[in-house]
Formats: structure tokens, sequence, C-alpha cells
């Protein structure tokens, strides 16, 4: 079983039961005709999001899905959507083209000799939604291949956290997904959001899991 850190093995054990319990528990719901979303809703107390920004990429050992990526690059990869230069212009005269964009993909990456044209020109819209290259994730010098295709693989096991207000949802799996798994992927996430917290699991009220369909589940953390 991943190890979640800052988690303790004893509240881990603790923690991974009653994951277990709630995904039992979620399962024994009516069935429905589609694959679920399994999201985690973490409560947070005494914390203020307003004062302490909280942004950053919780890795995960199972791939919740397929993301869709677009890559604003000099040149026209044949691995990846691709956005060049030249297809700028039209964008910056288009403000529904640039949100029909931003709302299409999941995630975008950047040529970093692009970064500035595409601040400009995209910045409004991407800002907003969190979908901003970034230096985190996202922004490449050199987008050979293979840089595209580590970056790819990054982007589709690691789930980005930013913390508007003292409540998150979080995706980490899909209703067919074994529940190892999902448990897996939660434990991964709870650990590594502790670690962004000023006070630990002292700013952590409660978590919830749940189904698309179903109502939440609470999980008191000990």
């Amino acid at each position: 079983m991943f190890i979640a850190h800052n988690v303790g093995d004893r509240e881990k054990m603790e923690l991974q039961e009653e994951l277990m319990k709630a995904l039992k528990e979620l399962r024994s719901e009516k069935e429905r005709k589609f694959d679920q979303t399994v999201d985690l809703i973490i409560n947070l107390q005494k914390f203020d999001v307003k004062r302490t920004s909280v942004n950053f990429f919780a890795s995960v050992p199972h791939k919740v899905k397929e993301k869709k990526i677009a890559a604003f690059l000099e040149i026209t990869n044949k691995n990846i959507d691709t956005i060049t230069q030249d297809r700028f212009i039209k964008f910056s005269k288009d403000k529904k083209a640039v949100r029909e964009l931003v709302k299409k993909y999941d995630f975008f990456i950047a040529q970093a000799s692009l970064m500035p044209k595409v601040a400009t020109t995209f910045g409004r819209a991407l800002g907003p939604t969190g979908k901003m290259p970034s230096p985190q994730m996202g922004i490449m010098m050199n987008p050979d291949d293979k840089t595209i295709e580590d970056l790819r693989t990054r982007i589709n096991t690691n789930i980005k956290i930013r913390l508007k207000e003292a409540s998150a949802k979080i995706n980490v799996g899909k209703q067919s997904m074994k529940d190892e798994d999902i448990v897996e992927n939660v434990l991964s996430i709870y650990g590594d959001l502790l670690k962004k917290l000023p006070r630990d699991k002292e700013n952590i009220k409660n978590i919830q899991l749940k189904f698309t369909m179903t109502k939440p589940i609470r999980i008191e953390v000990r």
C-alpha cells in the first residue's frame, strides 16, 4: 500500500480502513449506467485561504483519467495537439475561440521561448482556470518527443490542487478502478496536502468520499 507523506503508519492504516469501508458502502448504492467519478472532499478548519496560498500538484500512483493536453510550440509536433505561434494572431482577435480552446483541453504546456506571447494572448482565459503553463509542470526549454512524452506522463499522474475556499473537491478515481487503487490515490493526495498546510492535520476538519450520484460519506480524521 502506498504510504502517504506526513501520515504515520497507524494513522495510515486507520484511514485506509475507513476509506475501504466508505467505498464498500458507496458501491452498495443504486447502479448507474456510466462510470462514476470518485470525489474526495477535504474540509478545512483554522485556515484562512486568503492569507495562505495553497496551489500545487499532488502525485498519484494510479492515473485517474487521460487528460486532454495541448501545446504552444514553435513547430507542430505530431504527438500532441499543437498551437503554433502563427495561429496566435487569430486567437488574439477572437475571444470566443480562446474560451472554447481553454474549455476543450484539461492542460496546456508551452515552449519557454513562447511564454511571453502565450501570456499576452491567452493569459486572461488561462489564468482564472488555473491552466496557464507553469515552471512546476508545463514549460519546456527543448520540446523534443521524449520531453513531451515524459511531461504527458507526469501530467497524467499528478492532480492540481488549488484551494479557493475552506473545502476542496478532488477527483481521485473512477468507480471502475479497484478499491485499493482509489485508496492509494486518496492517501497520496492527503499526504501531499498535509505538507502544504501551516498546521498539518490540525487544519483538517474531516474528509468525505462520494461517487458522482451519491451523497458523501464522512470520514473523521484522528
